[in-house]
Formats: C-alpha cells, sequence, structure tokens
C-alpha cells in the first residue's frame, strides 16, 4: 500500500475529534505565505517586545485609562510585525466569528474555569500561592477604576493570545520543516511547549512561583488553546481567554478575594 500524499495526508495527519474540517493552520506549510526561519526570530522578537511593554515599571501617562496603553501596546507590535514579514497575510490569524463560536467561547471558558479551580485547589494544601496582583488592586479600586480594569482585559487577553499563538505557529514551522516532525507531533509539542511558556511569563506576577506558574496557568493555557486548534480563530481563543478572565476576576470580586489566585492574566 502506498503510503498517501498531498491533502490525503494533511487529512489523515489531523485531529479529527477537534480540528474542523476546511481550515488549516495559517503559515503552516508555507500557506497562506512562507514565513522564514529569521522571520520566526523577528517575530518572537516582537513577541517579547510585547511582553516587556506590560512588564517594565513604566508609569503610563492620564492614568487610570492610561493602562490601556501597554495594553494596546502588547497586542499591535507582534500584529505590526507580522504584517511587515507577511504582508498581505496577518489576517490569516483571524476569520469570522459565527454563533456556534460564540457558543464555544462559553464552554471553553466555563471548562478552564473548572480545570483552573481545580488544579488550583489541589496546589493549595501542597503548597503556599502567590497573589495575582491585578485582582487585588480591583479589590482596593473605586467603581470607574474597575470599569478601566475590566476593559482593559479585552486589548491585553488579546495580546496574550498572540504572544502564545505565535510561539505555536514558530514551534510547528520549527518541528516540521526543520526536524522533520509529522504535523500531529508538531501540534501536540507547539502546543504543550507555549502553554508552558506562556505559564512562565507569568512568573513576575506570582512571585517567580515556577510551579503555580506551570501548573496553574499552564494548564489554563492548554485549555485556552484548544479553541485556537478547533477553530484557526484567534478571535474565538481571545473571546474565551475574555469570558474566563472576566468571570474569574468577576467572583474574586464579588466575593471578597477568595478566588485572587486563579486569574491566568499577566
Amino acid at each position: 500500500m502506498h503510503k498517501p500524499t498531498g491533502q490525503a495526508s494533511v487529512a489523515m495527519e489531523r485531529f479529527g475529534w477537534i480540528e474542523r474540517p476546511g481550515r488549516e493552520f495559517p503559515f503552516f506549510n508555507n500557506q497562506p505565505a512562507r514565513i522564514s526561519g529569521p522571520q520566526w526570530l523577528l517575530l518572537m522578537a516582537a513577541a517579547a517586545a510585547g511582553l516587556l511593554v506590560v512588564t517594565l515599571p513604566i508609569a503610563w501617562p492620564w492614568p487610570p485609562a492610561g493602562r490601556l496603553i501597554p495594553s494596546v501596546l502588547l497586542a499591535l507590535i507582534p500584529l505590526a510585525c507580522l504584517r511587515w514579514v507577511a504582508p498581505g497575510h496577518w489576517q490569516s490569524l483571524f476569520a469570522r466569528v459565527s454563533a456556534r463560536d460564540v457558543l464555544w467561547m462559553f464552554c471553553f471558558a466555563l471548562l478552564n474555569i473548572v480545570v483552573t479551580v481545580a488544579v488550583g485547589l489541589m496546589l493549595t494544601s501542597v503548597m503556599p500561592q502567590a497573589t495575582n496582583p491585578g485582582a487585588t488592586m480591583l479589590q482596593a479600586s473605586g467603581p470607574w477604576e474597575r470599569v478601566i480594569i475590566f476593559a482593559n482585559m479585552a486589548p491585553q487577553l488579546l495580546g496574550e493570545e498572540l504572544i502564545t499563538i505565535l510561539p505555536f505557529l514558530a514551534l510547528m514551522a520549527l518541528f516540521t520543516q526543520r526536524l522533520g516532525a509529522r504535523r500531529k507531533t508538531a501540534v501536540v509539542a507547539a502546543w504543550l511547549l507555549s502553554a508552558a511558556l506562556f505559564g512562565l511569563m507569568h512568573l513576575p506576577t506570582y512571585g517567580w512561583n515556577v510551579v503555580q506558574c506551570l501548573a496553574i496557568i499552564g494548564t489554563a493555557r492548554l485549555v485556552l488553546t484548544l479553541p485556537w486548534i478547533m477553530t484557526k480563530n484567534l478571535w474565538v481563543s481571545t473571546g474565551a481567554h475574555i469570558i474566563n478572565d472576566w468571570t474569574l476576576f468577576g467572583m474574586g470580586l464579588l466575593g471578597g478575594g477568595a478566588l485572587l489566585w486563579t486569574p491566568p492574566g499577566v
């Protein structure tokens, strides 16, 4: 029996239980455009620059509304870089959002809340955990500042999705083009490694607690990447992430801080 090639081979390499047919990962296998190794490195540098903008102690003007500036830059810097290295194709990360997609946003957000709370409770029983400073700030803020904080989550979480999914795609390119891995192997490896990287990005936020960042934040990222793998649409994973964080921060606010450790925001 001959080994399948071309489109048939790609179809057999898909995870049919979660991946929708008819849409492939953007910039995988040179579609819709080729991104070279040096260009991927440039994109990773842009993602790192966006992360630095939101983590460095910069005194942004016009507080509290000025908090929107670094959040917008977190998304804008890697998007601008992608537009430069793949002109005319940066929109490939996004697609039209259907009613079914909105439903999946809520489903994955709910799944992530259940998983995150379960992992957090298990970890609490064996080791102390650092408090999320964003949740603490929310508790101490007035009504107008709270509106700004919740509004700020939207561009910030879009940026978080970009600095997760761009490394995901870069890792897929590395594993398939450089290491000769099959598509399924590359997807799983990129899923795991990008989640671990996302968790480690939160080390300054959680007092450099490696276990907490990998176990709680990394696990949350594994769940939140699933809608991306399903739809190849960054709007869907971003929507699930926003619903997740709004819900967790809202629960922490209404519950007097009982869930301050759970939200996985930067």
